[in-house]
């Protein structure tokens, strides 16, 4: 009778993301920090999709597996919600393994629509993944603010500033509701004017989700993150408030 071999992972090849596992575990530990407990894989919403959990990823990661999680689609179906972290009584950092990951993949083989808003956003000085420019926003938010100042009379005087020099807090919003749900707006900009909140937008860096991010693409991720951070230091804002 024929012996049973089994083969994990390409011997040619090398295990480039193997070497970043090492890198992340904790304190340096070796690949047998480990336990296998399965933690990890029971508070994980992502469990069980693409027949992967977070358990079977960490080991085909340390099998030097390469290949296999390169053409699995389950690292882009973790939400990277961190719960496995929490768990875990390693605390191995399965979201950041998740997210190198990621990049095994060329960047143009990664999923149509998170690549389509990451380039989106780093088109236009919004950022915004639906592609609104700084001028739209402005129309979008003086309309609407319009509209409920004259609709709501207790909220007369409630304003929603762009670009105001000297605000506490720098406001970024999901591009999104601008350009389609722009009523969702209202309840944020009416708690923060009954709380008294000295806030502004920015009409450059004003989107808030960051499609870069998710893309495990660090080059468009700083560009996205910079043009933000460039505006609120320009307008002087003291603390950039993330509502995403």
């Amino acid at each position: 009778m024929a012996e049973a071999v089994i083969r994990l992972g390409n011997k040619n090849r090398k295990n480039i993301f193997l070497n970043k596992v090492k890198e992340l575990l904790p304190e340096g530990g070796n690949l047998s920090a480990c336990l296998t407990c399965g933690a990890c894989a029971s508070g994980c919403p992502a469990t069980g999709l693409d027949n992967m959990d977070p358990r079977k990823f960490l080991r085909m990661a340390a099998l030097g597996m390469d290949d296999e999680i390169a053409k699995s689609d389950w690292p882009w179906m973790c939400t990277m919600c961190q719960r496995c972290i929490y768990v875990c009584p390693m605390q191995i950092d399965i979201p950041q393994l998740v997210f190198n990951a990621r990049a095994l993949r060329p960047r143009e083989e990664r999923p149509t629509g998170i690549l389509g808003s990451c380039d989106m956003a780093l088109r236009n000085e919004s950022t915004s993944a639906m592609g609104a420019s700084p001028e739209d926003f402005e129309f979008v938010v003086g309309d609407v603010l319009e509209e409920y100042q004259e609709a709501q009379p207790e909220f007369a005087d409630m304003q929603a500033p762009i670009d105001k020099e000297g605000a506490e807090f720098f406001l970024n919003q999901n591009s999104r509701e601008p350009v389609t749900e722009p009523d969702e707006m209202i309840p944020q900009w009416k708690i923060l004017h009954l709380a008294g909140v000295d806030w502004t937008y920015g009409s450059r860096g004003w989107a808030g989700e960051n499609y870069c991010m998710f893309l495990a693409d660090d080059d468009a991720w700083k560009k996205v993150t910079g043009t933000t951070v460039d505006q609120a230091n320009k307008l002087g804002c003291k603390t950039f408030l993330n509502t995403e």
